[in-house]
């Protein structure tokens, strides 16, 4: 009967540290995007960094904003 107030207290403690970790995972973003995992299977592509996605929007942008200098006459 003794074992019974050891044992309470640490399962108070492990419902505690339980609690505090699905808080931190809630907190932290952990939950935002589930169905990311599951849908990745069906690409072979991999994912762009961060900086791969700015070099390929500052390439886009340059050739958008680059006008031709010589267009012709058009006649």
């Amino acid at each position: 009967m003794s074992i019974i107030y050891v044992l309470i207290p640490i399962a108070m403690l492990f419902v505690l540290i339980a609690v505090g970790v699905f808080f931190w995972a809630v907190k932290s973003d952990q939950f935002d995007d589930l169905e990311r995992h599951s849908v990745s299977i069906l690409f072979d592509e991999e994912p762009m960094d961060s900086k791969t996605q700015q070099e390929q929007s500052q390439t886009a942008e340059t050739e958008v904003t680059q006008a031709p200098q010589d267009r012709g006459n058009g006649i």
